[in-house]
C-alpha cells in the first residue's frame, strides 16, 4: 500500500505513525517500542519512508486532529498531508474526534478492504487489490505461533517470533 501510495500521489516522503495508547480505544497489544522496532525492520532500505513516533509520547492525545495540527505546524504551508487509510476506518471518519479538522488539514486517501464500498467522493481511492487478512488477523495467526511468512516482512516475523509478541 505505501508503495502504491508513493507511485500514485508522486509523495516526497511517507511517514508511519505507531499510535499510542488512546484514551478513545484498547491500547495495542505490542509495547510501542515493539512497534517501532518492527516499522524500522519493515521499512529498512525505503530511504523515503520515515517513523514519526509523536503518537507515543507521554500525554499525547493519540486523536488524529491533534496528530495532523501538529504536523503541519512544523511544516510550509503549502505542503500537502494525506492521511492513508483503508476503507473500513474511513467508513467510521464520521465518528472520529473532529472529522472536519481531519479533512481540513489532510487530503483523505482510501484503499480497498474486503466488505467495504468506498461510494463517496471526498476522498481519493487508491486501486489496490484487497488483501484476504487483517492486522487482526496476523496477531491471532502470531499469537497461535502460526507461520507469518508472506504475510510480513521476515525480519518483521522473526522479530515477533523473538519477542514472543501477541502470544
Amino acid at each position: 500500500m505505501a508503495r502504491a501510495a508513493m507511485r500514485e500521489l508522486d509523495l516526497d516522503k511517507l511517514l508511519w505513525m505507531p499510535t499510542g495508547a488512546p484514551r478513545y480505544r484498547n491500547a495495542p497489544v505490542a509495547p510501542g517500542e515493539d512497534r517501532v522496532a518492527m516499522l524500522r525492520l519493515a521499512i529498512e532500505g525505503e530511504p523515503l519512508y520515515e517513523i514519526d513516533a509523536r503518537e507515543l509520547a507521554l500525554g499525547a492525545s493519540g486523536y488524529t486532529a491533534d496528530t495532523l495540527r501538529e504536523l503541519s505546524a512544523g511544516l510550509e504551508p503549502d505542503t500537502a498531508l494525506y492521511l492513508l487509510l483503508g476503507a473500513d476506518q474511513y467508513a467510521k471518519l464520521d465518528t472520529w474526534h473532529e472529522p472536519q479538522e481531519v479533512a481540513r488539514r489532510a487530503r483523505i486517501v482510501v484503499f480497498s478492504r474486503p466488505g467495504f464500498k468506498i461510494e463517496d467522493q471526498a476522498a481519493r481511492v487508491i486501486p489496490f487489490p484487497a488483501m484476504p487478512v487483517s492486522a487482526s488477523d496476523i496477531r491471532a495467526r502470531a499469537a497461535r505461533g502460526e507461520d507469518l511468512s508472506g504475510l510480513v516482512p521476515p525480519a518483521v516475523a522473526g522479530y515477533i517470533a523473538r519477542r514472543r509478541l501477541y502470544r
